[in-house]
């Protein structure tokens, strides 16, 4: 079997709303080698502007996938639908994966009847999730679509406010061909594996990068080529080795609440305080914690979530589902801010930062599998004692909610 490829096919450009302008090929390719990354998806093809930048930058690598400074990249781009089903108004973020930049041109020109592409590079068109899925298909039977951020409350295929029971509630008759469910930042395996649809799906975490300093934040590892063709069949047949997670308390929906009253439940207080704010009287935001349980038929416990066992000595952490192992990590440059005591954008620490990039080679290897005595030979003592509290799961944690991200501090 290859050696595991890492992947963050969930990026985006200069061109989409509330995004950076640093989001250059150049940039993405400098940074995507710094994280560790092997692959990254291009994000937003179907902007005409940045489409040609990738056009006249990109080159065929002979694998079926594109390559710019020692960096890999694939078509892929992030879709918003909006549109009605069952009565109910929906929206709905898939990613798309084109095998060639020319079929994702022939995409871009189909989609262009369903919404304005050249507004934003995540673009919104009046397409229902199966609609987009076919004519995706249409173009390319090697096209892949993979629901974006799932769980999340206002945009996500299970949310719980625009959102679906189920893959077949959402896809109809295509749901076999939806293979891979993209977890979001408020959930981890851990959560999700004993929800039906994801029992014989792969789970894949990418980053959803609205800035260079947010690549690779989630990751995927396949166990496969590094290729269009490895890649596709990986995600069709859950070859997923790894997955690098955020804590998903730290997600903006982990919990349910209302950002303006002040309120946030965890499950329990939810089943006893219902979901009616006690302040304004609305209808709570009903978070990521919520929402899986309610599909999985199962209450989920903080003990699940935080991950009781802990990681298994190697910094991974196994689910009780049977899934991959995943790791739960916090950016290097927070860690090293945090003992500073100083913000992580700060020159200090950028400094400390490229000493241990020298030392160690990228960040995932500093934040998960560079042993103690290499890290303590790149790192200052504090620092390198820090990462390594941080790989074994010695955090405090408070829960996001309603938007809201919520914090993760070493101990």
């Amino acid at each position: 079997m290859a050696t595991p490829f890492l992947a963050d096919l969930h990026v985006h450009s200069p061109y989409a709303f509330a995004c950076s302008k640093g989001l250059t090929v150049e940039n993405l390719a400098s940074w995507a080698k710094i994280r560790g990354i092997n692959l990254l998806a291009t994000g937003d093809f179907t902007h005409p502007v940045w489409a040609e930048s990738l056009r006249n930058q990109l080159e065929a690598d002979g694998d079926g996938l594109y390559a710019y400074g020692g960096v890999r990249f694939v078509p892929g781009t992030e879709i918003s639908c909006v549109y009605k089903q069952d009565g109910r108004g929906r929206r709905i973020h898939l990613l798309a994966l084109m095998p060639t930049l020319e079929a994702a041109g022939d995409f871009t020109n189909r989609l262009a009847r369903f919404g304005k592409l050249e507004s934003d590079g995540r673009p919104t068109v009046s397409l229902s999730a199966r609609g987009l899925t076919e004519l995706a298909f249409e173009v390319s039977a090697e096209a892949v679509i993979i629901p974006a951020h799932a769980w999340t409350p206002w945009y996500g295929l299970y949310g719980s406010r625009s959102g679906f029971d189920s893959l077949e509630e959402c896809f109809g008759d295509l749901a076999a061909e939806i293979t891979a469910v993209e977890s979001g930042l408020s959930a981890d395996p851990a959560m999700t594996g004993g929800v039906p649809d994801l029992q014989t799906r792969s789970t894949v975490s990418f980053s959803d990068a609205h800035s260079l300093g947010r690549l690779g934040r989630e990751l995927t590892a396949f166990d496969a080529p590094l290729s269009w063709t490895g890649l596709r069949t990986a995600l069709r047949e859950s070859g997923v080795a790894y997955t690098v997670e955020f804590y998903p308390e730290e997600g903006k929906y982990h919990y349910s609440g209302h950002r303006k009253c002040g309120v946030a439940y965890d499950g329990a207080a939810l089943a006893r305080q219902g979901p009616v704010c006690p302040v304004c009287g609305r209808m709570l935001t009903l978070g990521v914690l919520h929402r899986v349980g309610a599909l999985s038929g199962a209450a989920v416990s903080e003990a699940i979530v935080s991950g009781a066992a802990g990681p298994d000595g190697d910094g991974f952490v196994r689910s009780g589902h049977g899934g991959p192992p995943f790791a739960r990590l916090i950016p290097l440059q927070e860690i090293i801010g945090a003992v500073r005591n100083v913000g992580a954008n700060t020159r200090t620490v950028q400094r400390e930062y490229a000493a241990i990039i020298d030392g160690v080679g990228s960040e995932l290897a500093a934040l998960l599998f560079a042993s103690a005595g290499d890290l303590q030979a790149a790192a200052a003592e504090d620092v390198a004692a820090a990462i390594l509290d941080a790989r074994a799961g010695n955090v405090d944690i408070t829960p996001g909610f309603d938007g809201q991200y919520g914090s993760i501090r070493l101990r």
